[in-house]
């Protein structure tokens, strides 16, 4: 089932919000027992030969955390179960994620037929990252007793499940185990409803609106200069939308509950560095890269050189965590290559003259943008020949077939762009803050109550009419 259609919108949501504010008559573990519940039941409509192997990983991990935080074995047996437990996890994500990929690679180099079609359970890498997070803590002390109908909402909580973000024991538990959020708070319906709205709009008006033109770079086998341009920025623009939209959606709906999820998502577009740029793109990602492997490995503890190799490992398994495939892995690695430059211009580049400040940064901006765009080549690319391909025809300026039907595909780029570099972001037109867990506070002058819930109320009913098919999310199969 996916946020942008209408069983979910009409159907399944209204449902699950009547039966959580009523189950709180039944005490205060009623409506957690119902959102997993239905979270399971979220997770089976579209992927129910994999319940089973949800359930058995909420088993597996809440037994180790449970061993963990007991503190009853000596400081060995500890490492020792810690290991057990992510290993587990890590085989299980390896065997139905990256056994076909590796087996492949296997028949490749040694003309053997080993490879297998593994099917992909929907969510496994967001569920599997998570849970590691909470068993490192556990070893690290840092994790409470949870009872299991917590920790079992917390790994399925239906909002996050199919793609991100991923969430933290310490921000979502102690909101499930809160009485607040268990009784309906007109306030954060009406907020949830208008930030679902807007990321429905980004999705299916957006997203959705500007995909056909992606084919113009990667469907055809000789595209020209201008063509391979605005398919290569239309795929930026749709994923950009299309993850922007699923962030707003996850937020507004889990708000609706009286749950404030973390940010995903803050306009990485307008970042002047890749290294804001990954502080804005996939937030939850990145916190998790930096605090469970960037840091471990030793991340700038141990000079320059292994924090570029510390930064390279990363995002290495960073891209390889988004798909088996080596363009996956190409992306990553160029994302890593940037990071290694960003922080080395950082520290050994000369400093840039007052009056030079304003324009620098301009050419930074520019620069980052168009080092993402270049990644996103391989990140989308069918192989890495097609990637190349495609970047040795955006590479030649001697073949442009600039028509009218082209001038009017490069404005449509140009809305876009406009509206990612310039627009507000859905957090500043509704002053969601997770932290704080405020919505609707330090707000511009400008955004007036009445404007903000027509405005809200029209991208919601322009998403709705724009719910014409099937329109997976991009990062439904990560």
């Amino acid at each position: 089932m996916l946020f942008n259609s209408y069983p979910f919108i009409f159907v399944f949501l209204p449902a699950v919000l009547l039966g959580y504010f009523a189950a709180n008559r039944l005490g205060p573990t009623a409506p957690v027992i119902w959102l997993a519940l239905a979270s399971l039941v979220f997770y089976s409509f579209s992927n129910w030969p994999f319940v089973a192997l949800l359930l058995a990983s909420i088993a597996f991990n809440y037994v180790i955390g449970w061993l963990l935080i007991s503190r009853n074995l000596r400081e060995g047996r500890r490492f020792a179960v810690l290991v057990a437990g992510v290993a587990g996890d890590l085989l299980t994500l390896g065997v139905f994620k990256y056994a076909g990929f590796v087996l492949s690679n296997i028949d490749t180099l040694f003309s053997t037929s080993f490879a297998v079609n593994i099917l992909l359970p929907v969510g496994i890498s967001f569920y599997t990252f998570t849970q590691i997070a909470f068993l490192v803590d556990a070893y690290r002390g840092k994790v409470a007793h949870y009872a299991l109908p917590h920790y079992a909402l917390f790994v399925t909580y239906f909002p996050h499940l199919i793609a991100g973000p991923i969430l933290h024991h310490r921000d979502m538990i102690p909101q499930f185990e809160s009485n607040d959020s268990k009784r309906p708070n007109p306030r954060l319906i009406l907020y949830g409803l208008i930030i679902f709205g807007i990321g429905l709009f980004k999705k299916t008006g957006l997203a959705d609106g500007i995909q056909p033109l992606v084919a113009l770079a990667f469907h055809q086998a000789s595209p020209s200069f201008d063509q391979a341009w605005i398919g290569a920025l239309a795929y930026t623009f749709q994923l950009y939308f299309d993850f922007s939209g699923y962030s707003d959606m996850a937020i507004g709906i889990s708000l609706m509950f009286g749950i404030f999820l973390p940010l995903n998502f803050n306009s990485p577009y307008k970042a002047t560095s890749i290294i804001d740029f990954w502080r804005r793109w996939h937030m939850t990602l990145s916190q998790f890269l930096r605090d469970y492997l960037y840091i471990p490995l030793g991340g700038n503890r141990h000079g320059s050189l292994l924090r570029y190799t510390n930064l390279m490992i990363t995002m290495l398994l960073g891209g390889l965590w988004h798909g088996a495939a080596w363009t996956f892995v190409i992306w990553g690695a160029l994302h890593g290559l940037y990071l290694c430059i960003n922080h080395a211009w950082i520290n050994y580049g000369p400093p840039i003259p007052a009056r030079l400040q304003r324009p620098a940064g301009v050419a930074a901006f520019l620069l980052t943008f168009l080092a993402v765009v270049v990644a996103w080549v391989f990140f989308r690319a069918d192989s890495l020949a097609s990637a190349l391909s495609l970047l040795s025809r955006m590479a030649d300026p001697g073949q442009i077939v600039f028509g009218r039907t082209e001038m009017v595909q490069g404005l449509l780029i140009a809305v876009y762009a406009a509206i990612a570099w310039f627009a507000p972001n859905t957090q500043e037109i509704t002053g969601y803050d997770h932290k704080n867990r405020l919505v609707g506070e330090n707000i511009g002058p400008w955004q007036v109550r009445p404007l903000l819930l027509y405005g809200g109320a029209a991208a919601f009913a322009f998403g709705v009419l724009g719910i014409q098919q099937h329109s997976e999310f991009i990062y439904f199969r990560f």
